[in-house]
């Protein structure tokens, strides 16, 4: 991302009472956002995110009367990262998310659903990663590597990661790919496929969704835009909008 990109992009920090507002206004902001969308393009690209507050914001979209007035055929569904495990595997985001989210939107055609390869046996991890960068670029235009996502939610650890982007680890290095198949992850299990900086920093609006007093370290140095390398948060930058979506907890303001 260039030093113009950077300064085009705003940046909006929210602070919300708990985990549970957070994830209902989340949702909300999210529905609001596809209405939006809509009203102006087809069809809109989101990425959504694992985590505990990340799930609850997918069962707060699912339990929206709201939600019935998106169209969801002309809604395309991607994740952030994956955990290379077995199809079915409950570590698998997209088992979470169907769950909590899919399972309860049944106009959504299943093509518009792009998951990550599961692990199989003589399918490694980098040919997992390759396979969904060859399914993001169907919907990227000319000369891009991935789709410019109208929202990618983005979850983050106490560590300041991000999608399956630890410090310090070499995934954070990757170039030329909207992939990268990551091996000896610090956070179990050690396998996993992620969207790299090109393909998060290529989204229109990056949202950011943090809960906990253990990630207000994170917050922190993400805001202050601490080195890349020891906060890839920091990095998670969209090309009009990047959203911090907090609570009291993580943003360190809680009484």
């Amino acid at each position: 991302m260039t030093a113009s990109q950077r300064i085009a992009s705003q940046r909006l920090v929210v602070v919300h009472p708990d985990a549970q507002v957070l994830a209902a206004a989340a949702a909300a902001r999210l529905i609001t956002k596809l209405l939006d969308l809509q009203s102006q393009q087809s069809p809109s690209h989101i990425v959504l995110t694992g985590g505990t507050v990340g799930i609850a914001t997918l069962a707060q979209v699912a339990a929206s009367p709201l939600k019935d007035a998106v169209d969801w055929t002309e809604v395309h569904v991607w994740w952030g990262d994956e955990r290379y495990v077995p199809a079915g595997d409950k570590d698998r985001n997209e088992v979470q998310a169907q769950e909590a989210l899919l399972d309860h939107l049944p106009l959504l055609p299943q093509e518009n659903i792009h998951r990550v390869l599961p692990a199989v046996d003589g399918v490694s991890v980098e040919q997992a990663a390759q396979a969904y960068a060859e399914e993001l670029a169907k919907f990227a235009a000319p000369g891009a590597a991935a789709p410019a996502f109208d929202v990618l939610m983005l979850g983050m650890g106490p560590d300041a990661h991000v999608a399956s982007l630890f410090p310090g680890h070499p995934g954070l290095n990757v170039s030329g790919s909207a992939t990268a198949g990551i091996e000896n992850s610090p956070k179990p299990p050690p396998l996993r496929v992620s969207l790299t900086f090109e393909a998060i920093q290529g989204a229109k609006e990056v949202w950011i969704i943090a809960s906990g007093a253990e990630k207000a370290p994170a917050v922190a140095a993400g805001l202050v835009g601490a080195p890349v390398v020891e906060a890839p948060v920091a990095g998670a930058v969209g090309t009009q909008r990047t959203l911090w979506l907090i609570d009291t907890t993580s943003a360190g303001t809680e009484d």
